[in-house]
């Protein structure tokens, strides 16, 4: 890759910044790649699948009469890929597009409709369904079956000691998110603190997980609360990111100083759990004695970080919800409308500049109870919401990129601004559901809202 070491040379701190420079775009060639994770679950029971026999494994195989290639680890499927896009292995067999790089929202939307049309061609033989929920609204976590990946392994033995719900966030929860291009290291920089500020917003928008175990949990994002007691090294809100002087090298030391979780050789995870990148580079590392790290070494790394907002060679919007197919489209619209236009993307700083660093870890850990009803800077989420809608909706019109219907991207948001004029949460309807129509039975949404 452009600007980064390609020698023999061990790696210093300037080639971990160069890695993050090198992701700069000029604005003409801006993507937006989304991503989704789904719930397998058996048709007519409900339980969670396993890898094998006739679960994950027969899932992904029957894929490939649609053109996707397997990906092997071992003897194991663990993913596929067609082109630039994925399809990937989470944790508990949760089942993971992530799309390749789109120039429009109509792009993506078609993309997300042919995955679902194939996935449910091959899951319909398999007598298997698929739910967009942000949390698995039935399943303990002993229910859920183990992934045969290695990394999940290093992962599923860490995560207790730093964190009590580190493993409920592995095996029992889904996300749709969207990755998007910046130009600089100005430009990522006022994309990465208006998205990280206004991230609790979308949560509270797309909120959709207020079950656990069969009963309401007390929460309008189970999904959002988890990550809040997953593990403080490398989750949260990055205050670093609103101070004077951010930029990729300051990323770059919080990134150092994050545990490592493994490292990848000939195929195979090393666990070098709780270990440091920096010792790594001083060839340190106990598991590798003398060994120093590649540049895909510290990509990988970037890989095991969870803010709420990610920076690797792009920006991931890490804080929603799972949900329906139209919502699947809503987030990328959502983030592209607010961050690809200039005056979209300053209008939307406005709306946040002005709260206090403590606001918003409180306001991440309101929105997962309160949704549109919590309060940051003297103004409720909901009305933030209708302000942050509107200034996506003015910049997805001024990008005026058309469909074959002649329908600029604006429309995607509908969903979302009817959510955001309601003050209602999609999780407080399907409360209303289970209260009313449901008779306290949680597992009815199987049946009401599976793709």
């Amino acid at each position: 890759m452009a600007g980064v070491a390609c020698d023999d040379r061990p790696l210093v701190f300037a080639d971990l910044v160069r890695w993050f420079e090198a992701g700069a775009k000029p604005a003409a060639d801006w993507r937006v790649g989304a991503e989704h994770e789904k719930f397998v679950f058996k048709l007519g029971s409900h339980e969670p699948v396993p890898y094998e026999p006739g679960g994950i494994k027969a899932l992904l195989d029957g894929l490939t009469r649609f053109g996707w290639k397997p990906v092997l680890e071992g003897e194991n499927v663990i993913a596929l890929e067609r082109g630039m896009a994925s399809v990937s292995l989470e944790p508990g067999g949760q089942f993971e597009l992530s799309g390749a790089p789109l120039e429009t929202i109509h792009d993506i939307c078609e993309e997300t409709g042919q995955h679902l049309q194939e996935v449910k061609v091959v899951a319909d033989e398999l007598g298997l369904g698929f739910l967009g929920l942000g949390f698995t609204p039935t399943w303990t976590r002993a229910q859920v079956p183990v992934m045969p990946k290695g990394r999940y392994g290093i992962m599923r033995a860490y995560m207790p000691k730093v964190g009590s719900l580190g493993l409920d966030m592995m095996f029992r929860t889904c996300t749709v998110q969207a990755n998007l291009d910046f130009g600089s290291e100005a430009d990522m920089v006022a994309k990465f603190r208006a998205s990280l500020a206004l991230q609790p917003i979308a949560t509270a928008l797309f909120a959709n997980s207020p079950f656990k175990e069969g009963k309401p949990s007390g929460l309008l994002s189970t999904r959002a609360n988890v990550w809040t007691d997953t593990d403080p090294d490398r989750t949260g809100m990055l205050d670093f990111v609103f101070e004077d002087g951010f930029g990729f090298e300051t990323y770059a030391n919080y990134a150092l100083d994050v545990p490592m979780y493994f490292v990848k050789r000939d195929g195979r995870y090393i666990d070098v759990a709780g270990r440091s990148f920096r010792d790594f580079m001083e060839g340190r590392l106990p598991e590798l004695p003398g060994e120093r790290p590649t540049i895909k070494d510290w990509a990988d790394h970037t890989t095991t970080i969870f803010p709420e907002v990610r920076l690797k060679q792009y920006l991931e919007m890490r804080g929603a919800d799972s949900g329906p197919w139209s919502r699947l489209c809503a987030l990328p619209a959502l983030w592209m409308g607010i961050l690809y236009d200039s005056a979209a993307l300053e209008a939307a700083w406005d709306l946040a500049k002005g709260w206090a660093i403590e606001d918003h870890e409180r306001l991440r850990a309101d929105v997962a109870r309160l949704g549109l009803k919590a309060q940051v800077g003297g103004r409720s989420v909901q009305d933030v919401a209708k302000d942050m809608l509107a200034i996506a909706r003015e910049g997805l019109k001024r990008r005026n990129r058309l469909s074959g219907g002649l329908v600029d991207e604006s429309g995607y948001l509908a969903e979302l601004e009817q959510i955001a004029d309601s003050g209602v949460t999609p999780a407080e309807r399907l409360l209303e559901l289970y209260e009313t129509r449901w008779n306290g039975d949680a597992g009815r949404v199987f049946d009401d809202f599976a793709y």
